[in-house]
This record gives C-alpha cells, sequence and structure tokens, in this order.
C-alpha cells in the first residue's frame, strides 16, 4: 500500500502502477511477474496494480488467507522487507507476536503521509507524460 495524496483520478493511478510493475518485472524478471495468473508467477511475485481501479476490491490488513498453513497479511515497515523470510511468515497461530511487537506502526504515519505521483517518476518508469 502506498498513500497519495487525492489529486490524480483512478485511471493515472493504475496506469502509473501498472508502470512500476512493469518496470520492476523487467529489471529482476526472476523475481517479479507484471502478469497475472498462477501459470505467469510460479518462482515469482505478481504486484498487483489491478486493484488500484475504482470498484476493485483487495485483501485487507490482518486477513487469514485461503493458503496452507493459513498465513496472514500483515503490515510491514519499509526497512523489513530484505528481512522477510516469505509470504507466510506470521499465520493464525503467531500473528498476534506481531500486533504485540508492532500494533498498527507500520500505518501510523499514514494519514500524514502527503505525496503524489511526479513527471519525474514517470519519466524513471518509462512512462511518457
Amino acid at each position: 500500500m502506498v498513500p497519495l495524496t487525492r489529486k490524480l483520478g483512478w485511471d493515472e493511478v493504475k496506469d502509473f502502477s501498472h508502470a512500476i510493475v512493469s518496470h520492476m518485472a523487467k529489471l529482476l524478471p526472476d523475481r517479479f511477474s507484471a502478469v497475472s495468473g498462477p501459470k505467469n508467477r510460479v518462482g515469482r511475485i505478481f504486484i498487483d496494480y489491478l486493484r488500484n481501479g475504482l470498484g476493485a476490491t483487495t485483501i485487507c490488513a490482518y486477513a487469514v488467507r485461503t493458503r496452507e498453513g493459513l498465513p496472514v497479511s500483515v503490515p510491514i515497515f519499509r526497512e523489513e522487507v530484505g528481512e522477510l523470510k516469505g509470504g507466510n511468515q506470521w499465520d493464525v497461530h503467531n500473528v498476534h507476536e506481531r500486533l504485540a511487537e508492532v500494533g498498527d506502526e507500520p500505518w501510523a504515519e499514514l494519514k500524514k503521509t502527503r505525496q503524489t505521483i511526479t513527471a519525474e517518476m514517470r519519466r524513471r518508469v518509462g512512462m511518457k507524460k
């Protein structure tokens, strides 16, 4: 989740999100996929830019996933990305430890964050405008 100041419309945000995913997949094709569907992400991560559309839904934080081991969706700090062991690090049996450790801190500053998509950001991910 990336907080943005309400300035652009759904289509612009979705297009930018798609450009980021495509850029990441070009830089690290063995780690990321820009194409959805199970066969396209075997051993890779699909970052779901499709959630950035009007009416699109997504799983909420701390929701249990219907996968082996019942992993739980957990917000993290940017600094924790390199330390993650996988998408199933927290599950229904240990998520209480994460909550006790950080509470709502990963999103504590969310409402105070003021940022928008700039022309330079668009340029860096290969967008023309």
